[in-house]
């Protein structure tokens, strides 16, 4: 979990002088995840974006740690999206992440907000690729197999997996910058419409709105409806589990917001899968046509 601290470990700072100069201030990011600390550093070399992780032990990485090694090993894959990578260094125990600074605003996914025209290209241009390389072994699905059979959602298209407004940023040129790449991989491409589902809803659509919002992309509709139903089960059973161990308000809406996603395509259900549900409070399983 990101740390407020407004002053930087000496090992942190060290390692950004190395390459900016003398820090003059650092600006704790006020909100986020997947690092230690993030926020603007000012040097004399100019502002930059830090993100820095400790170790759990010289020879072992944690979760944060892990995490930033994802984003700085698909930047250069992804820089017409992703501010750019100046530079990755490990220094006393740490690994710190130095970015391009970009000045820009969150994007607005209310309701008719231009921005979600923003958002729809982001997504156009993500779909349109398969991922690299670098992410052979990143499997999105794998994050719901302790719940279900993810085979449904396997596929080759690159995909944020993350795309909430906070993490699509606007400048006043109209330029387009994403952030926060933790959770990139592949995958079948509806995924990115499904996980931005209970997003557009924090930001005022019903489920339903939400729906007919990604029904613009060809992925979302060529996606057999069964599958998403199901996959909206375990998204939100998954995410009743998380609720369990993280109390933060963010999780308990998110928990929230997913499980009204869920009832509301229940009724959507195959017949036939229906059927199989009844008298079950088991998620469903996924299957292979």
């Amino acid at each position: 979990m990101r740390s407020d601290r407004s002053e930087l470990p000496p090992e942190v700072a060290g390692a950004i002088e190395a390459r900016s100069g003398p820090i003059h201030r650092f600006e704790p990011a006020p909100a986020g995840n997947h690092a230690d600390i993030s926020g603007t550093v000012h040097a004399d070399g100019g502002r930059l974006f830090i993100k820095a992780a400790r170790k759990i032990a010289p020879d072992r990485d944690g979760p944060e740690v892990r995490s930033l090694r994802w984003e700085a090993a698909i930047n250069p894959h992804v820089t017409e999206y992703a501010p750019r990578l100046h530079w990755s260094v490990e220094a006393g125990g740490w690994l710190v992440l130095g970015f391009e600074h970009v000045e820009a605003r969150h994007a607005d996914y209310t309701p008719g907000s231009p921005d979600l025209d923003v958002l729809a290209k982001v997504i156009d241009g993500l779909q349109a690729r398969r991922a690299p390389e670098v992410l052979e072994g990143k499997r999105v699905e794998r994050r719901w197999e302790a719940f279900a059979d993810v085979s449904a959602l396997a596929g080759d298209t690159l995909l944020h997996a993350d795309l909430n407004a906070a993490n699509v940023l606007i400048s006043d040129d109209g330029t387009v910058h994403v952030v926060d790449w933790t959770f990139t991989g592949r995958g079948a491409p509806f995924l990115e419409m499904a996980l931005l589902i209970p997003w557009l809803m924090e930001a005022g659509h019903s489920p339903a709105a939400a729906e007919e919002w990604v029904s613009r992309f060809s992925a979302w509709t060529a996606a057999d409806p069964d599958v998403i139903t199901r996959f909206s089960r375990v998204f939100a059973d998954k995410w009743q589990a998380n609720h369990a161990t993280n109390q933060a308000g963010w999780a308990a809406g998110l928990a929230a917001r997913a499980r009204r996603w869920a009832d509301h395509r229940l009724p959507l259900f195959g017949a036939d899968a229906a059927a199989g549900q009844s008298g079950s409070t088991d998620s469903p399983k996924y299957y292979s046509r």
